[in-house]
């Protein structure tokens, strides 16, 4: 299966590169086509100029008697005298055809018989160009005169092999392209190289903005040319414009976060105050209706807390994000385990790669890291292994493995749990929102959780982030 190519997968320089080569070729071509077409028609005049020469010598040393043409010293032009030398000259006329013809064309085999024969004006000449059956090219030159006897119109003319004058064409011709093509490809060179200085800051703002996507920079910076000062402080200002958003966004959320728990707090508290004040036989049903308000109200706590959380990380793979040490969000976390967890005793296993970087918001990564931490302590017996590598998949991508030796998730629940957008009052018992939030984060950097049996006995969690895009 073939795939076209459309102009938005060629480069600018590229374009630039194709266009000029067009352009360049066009050009040397037509100039190419006229330097010819001159050397050659400079070559003919040249030899038309020569066999008038020639004709003017047959006429000093030509003269005539009853009709008959005859010599009375030798040519000054040897080749005459020579037999099949590639000069002939020939006496003619149109009514008789030819009268006299030269020693050296003595074996000629004219390559048209009526050449001679054409009429030609006194005082006239006549350029012609004939072949014969061999192949081989001549010029002709006839010029008409009225010989001064009155006996009538003659032409005298002049043939010469035209193969040394081709050979010469030929030459020049070779040189010609070969001079050409060397200027071309010189040429190209010369552009290649001027377009990459000249769009090197357009290469560079490629590789900022790209470093600025793989969390390695903050804004575009550098001396860039005047053109170009506008589009580079536009995006920076963009840049700053998306991240104080993007801040705004979550102290918003976090402030609105905190002002729905602080009533549920008020009123669970009174709740547990009403609940802890005793009472008679008669009001223990009132218990048991706010032992059932009481759990309605974790319900709505949890979810008011996951789907803030939903609300905060959604999107949050961002083009803009930092580069995140893993290793070191993992240390973070489990610093904060070891204290929470200090009465556990839990043994800890790890398998850290420090090279490894998540591309993102830290608190997204803390986030995933803090919850399937928490879970794996909070439901292991004694053991909880934690590896960090590169993915399998993707060289750039993430990978990081948490288990535990506890009772696992059961098989039948283990789809539910990792649905992505279950409702936090029906997660799985035990498990809280966590899960779901860690699911809702991952997907939203393009990434998968796998939940699986661990060989220590208990749960094992398997998180995956996608490396960064790659670069124009």
């Amino acid at each position: 299966m073939t795939s076209k190519v459309s102009a938005s997968d060629y480069s600018l320089q590229s374009r630039l590169l194709i266009s000029f080569s067009v352009l360049l070729f066009v050009f040397l071509g037509l100039t190419g086509l006229v330097l010819d077409s001159a050397f050659r028609n400079s070559i003919e005049a040249g030899a038309a100029d020569r066999l008038q020469v020639q004709v003017y010598l047959l006429l000093a040393a030509a003269d005539e008697e009853d009709g008959e043409f005859y010599f009375l010293e030798d040519l000054q032009e040897p080749r005459f005298g020579q037999l099949d030398s590639g000069l002939y000259g020939f006496i003619s006329r149109p009514s008789l055809g030819v009268l006299w013809r030269s020693d050296s064309a003595l074996a000629l085999s004219l390559p048209d018989p009526q050449l001679l024969r054409q009429p030609v004006g006194v005082g006239e000449t006549l350029f012609t160009r004939t072949r014969n059956d061999e192949g081989e090219d001549f010029f002709v030159l006839s010029y008409g005169i009225l010989w001064e006897d009155g006996i009538g119109e003659f032409s005298f003319s002049v043939m010469e092999n035209a193969g040394p004058y081709y050979s010469e064409i030929s030459d020049f011709r070779t040189s010609l392209w070969s001079w050409l093509g060397g200027v071309a490809v010189l040429l190209l060179l010369i552009q290649f190289f001027l377009m990459r200085w000249g769009l090197s800051p357009l290469q560079r703002m490629a590789r900022d903005l790209k470093l600025i996507e793989s969390g390695s920079k903050n804004q575009l910076s550098g001396d860039y040319p005047r053109e170009l000062r506008g589009v580079t402080n536009n995006l920076n200002l963009l840049i700053e414009t998306e991240r104080k958003q993007q801040t705004r966004y979550r102290t918003t959320l976090a402030d609105l976060a905190h002002s729905l728990k602080t009533p549920l707090a008020v009123i669970t508290g009174v709740l547990q105050d009403i609940s802890d004040k005793p009472r008679s036989a008669s009001d223990r049903n009132i218990d048991t209706q706010l032992d059932s308000v009481g759990e309605q109200l974790e319900r709505m706590n949890q979810i008011v807390t996951y789907q803030l959380q939903r609300a905060v990380q959604s999107g949050n793979a961002s083009s803009l994000a930092r580069q995140v040490s893993v290793v070191a969000t993992v240390n973070k976390v489990l610093e904060a385990l070891r204290k929470v967890y200090v009465d556990k005793s839990v043994q800890f296993t790890a398998d850290l790669d420090s090279k490894v970087y998540f591309q993102g918001d830290e608190r997204d990564l803390m986030e995933v890291i803090g919850n399937v931490m928490d879970n794996a302590f909070k439901y292991s017996v004694q053991r909880v292994a934690v590896a960090v590598r590169h993915s399998k998949a993707e060289a750039s991508g993430v990978e990081i493995t948490v288990e535990d030796d506890g009772a696992g998730i059961p098989e039948d629940q283990q789809e539910f749990v990792l649905q992505r957008g279950a409702r936090a009052d029906t997660l799985v018992q035990g498990h809280g929102i966590g899960l779901a939030v860690v699911t809702d984060i991952v997907n939203s950097y393009g990434g998968e959780v796998l939940l699986e049996a661990s060989e220590l006995g208990g749960a094992r969690l398997v998180i995956v982030f996608p490396g960064p895009a790659p670069g124009p």
